[in-house]
């Protein structure tokens, strides 16, 4: 790779004298605020003396069952749901088809004679994404707390479409990485996406809303790398219909036209249904309605001040969720890229010798477990468990994915024999030279690493409503979630590029037998895992104001 989806946060403790800061979005209403108290954390966003609301160890998580003073559940804003998540759709499409073929598209580009050299460079393109992605996530934020949330998706969307064709027609490394460039610049709005959510949804149906919204992601991410597996180098693949110059010229030009495509319908539908949800471009009558269960207990907060990206990482549990997003988005991508390395390298070398189509097949596997998963055991882990808690659990999951995929190559390599693997040695190996069963065990081990995999990326739902829950007021929830995105695409951007040449430098040397990769991947998941537990303490720094 290579490269795959991605998307993350998180840090700790508060310089200076500490301050009454407030957490939750409904952070405006009892519990009194000094006017006294040194402004060193959040006080641009509340004016002197205004009350504050402190929402007792993240109150905004679903009471438990049987609570008689459990709040009334707000129904569902179904149809805004519904809309949001269809116009979220087209972003993992246009984002995960590239996957497939890169690294064949890297090595028709004749940039290097060695195979184990070409995830170095597939590794560049996708890093480019990433710090494009860096330089404009925050930036789209704060423009979406101005004027709306949106024309600034509209915007991205419309800007990844073009990258999409723009990158089927390059055929430069150069050429590759300007357009991974302008993807990325355009997927920043990736923070206000999620900023629409929170404003969608209070702490009585969260618990229902984000796991739908979390099919999304998955959904796009079969539908994507079959686009681009399929529909790559279609000439050759379908030559009834696709024989043409100029595709046999752009072989991989036409699944990103797909994407692009997908992209203008999910525009045009949005401009059409979806709603405006920042509380300041909503009109007037709408404010109080049931488009949103914040709105109607922060309407104080929709003139603040704008918040600024130094008093949010201030706050404790703000900074302890931006350096932990971080890690996470590091791990995941990691993963997600040494994975298909993985499945592209020689059998030989350690790998499964894995066609276009057949990678494309792996991440397909993977994008179905994911709706497996938020269907099944995402509503219940937010609705029965300590949201921080089971950030924590998941995040503990990484070190056991990466230590887990080279028993795939054990797999494949049981079904040569040792004879017949000498006979063979002079020819590449592949899966389709062994026995079916031989076969099924691989993928039956495949499959099982995809879904610890995917169990362990719904840190990135959880992350998404402990920012939700301690964002300092509604009206700066998309600044939050710009911050909280910027450190995730920070460590976004080396990863693709830091694992790809660790995996080929690992292979060239033999250190380890070639897995050198994983017993330093496991080292980086280990201390991810450790660096998440920060949040809980950045939650009782918080909570010690307040005492």
């Amino acid at each position: 790779m290579v490269m795959v989806s991605t998307r993350t946060s998180d840090s700790n403790q508060l310089p200076g004298t500490p301050v009454s800061v407030p957490v939750g979005p409904q952070s405006c209403a009892s519990n009194s605020y000094d006017a006294t108290t040194s402004h060193d954390a959040i006080s641009p966003l509340l004016s002197s003396g205004t009350p504050t609301r402190y929402d007792s160890a993240l109150e905004s998580q679903a009471p438990p069952p049987g609570d008689t003073m459990a709040k009334a559940v707000t129904p569902l804003p179904t149809a805004q749901l519904i809309c949001l998540c269809i116009v979220r759709l087209v972003d993992p499409i246009a984002f995960t088809q590239i996957f497939p073929y890169v690294n064949e598209m890297i090595t028709d580009l004749h940039l290097t004679d060695d195979p184990s050299k070409v995830g170095f460079y597939s590794g560049m393109v996708e890093s480019s994404f990433a710090i494009a992605q860096l330089l404009s996530i925050y930036q789209w934020a704060k423009l979406s707390d101005r004027i709306g949330r949106r024309p600034v998706i509209f915007m991205g969307i419309m800007g990844m479409a073009v990258a999409n064709i723009f990158f089927g027609l390059s055929n430069t490394l150069a050429g590759l990485i300007v357009a991974r460039c302008l993807a990325g610049l355009s997927s920043g709005n990736v923070a206000v996406i999620h900023s629409v959510l929170g404003e969608l949804t209070d702490a009585t149906n969260q618990a229902i809303a984000f796991p739908i919204y979390g099919l999304v992601w998955p959904l796009g991410a079969i539908v994507g790398p079959l686009i681009g597996g399929t529909f790559s180098n279609p000439a050759s693949k379908f030559p009834i219909l696709f024989d043409y110059v100029f595709l046999r010229n752009y072989p991989y030009f036409l699944p990103g036209f797909i994407a692009a495509i997908t992209s203008t319908l999910g525009v045009i539908f949005g401009s059409i249904f979806l709603e405006e949800t920042l509380p300041s471009k909503r009109p007037r009558s709408e404010k109080t309605s049931a488009l949103s269960g914040v709105h109607s207990e922060t309407s104080s907060l929709e003139h603040s001040r704008p918040v600024t990206f130094t008093s949010l990482l201030s706050i404790p549990i703000i900074r302890a969720l931006s350096v932990s997003g971080g890690a996470l988005a590091f791990i995941s991508t990691a993963f997600d890229v040494v994975f298909v390395l993985f499945c592209y390298s020689p059998i030989e070398t350690g790998g499964l010798a894995f066609t276009a189509s057949q990678i494309g097949l792996c991440l397909a596997i993977s994008g179905a477990i994911s709706v497996g998963i938020q269907i099944l055991f995402t509503p219940i882990l937010l609705a029965k468990f300590d949201h921080i808690r089971s950030y924590n659990w998941t995040m503990a999951l990484w070190p056991y994915c990466f230590a887990l995929i080279p028993t795939l190559n054990i797999l494949a390599r049981m079904g040569f024999p040792e004879t017949q693997e000498g006979i063979l040695s002079s020819i590449p190996l592949s899966l389709d030279m062994v026995s079916a069963s031989s076969r099924a065990m691989v993928w039956c081990g495949i499959a099982a690493l995809l879904a610890v995999s995917r169990v362990a990326c719904l840190a990135y739902s959880l992350s998404m409503i402990l920012v939700k829950d301690n964002a300092p007021s509604p009206s700066a929830l998309g600044t939050t979630n710009g911050l909280i995105q910027a450190a995730m695409c920070g460590t976004r951007a080396f990863a693709p590029a830091l694992v790809s040449s660790l995996f080929a430098l690992s292979l060239e040397r033999n250190i380890l037998g070639g897995y050198f990769w994983v017993l330093a991947m496991i080292g980086v998941s280990v201390a991810g895992s450790l660096v998440s537990r920060s949040i809980e303490s950045g939650r009782k720094a918080v909570i010690a104001v307040y005492d």
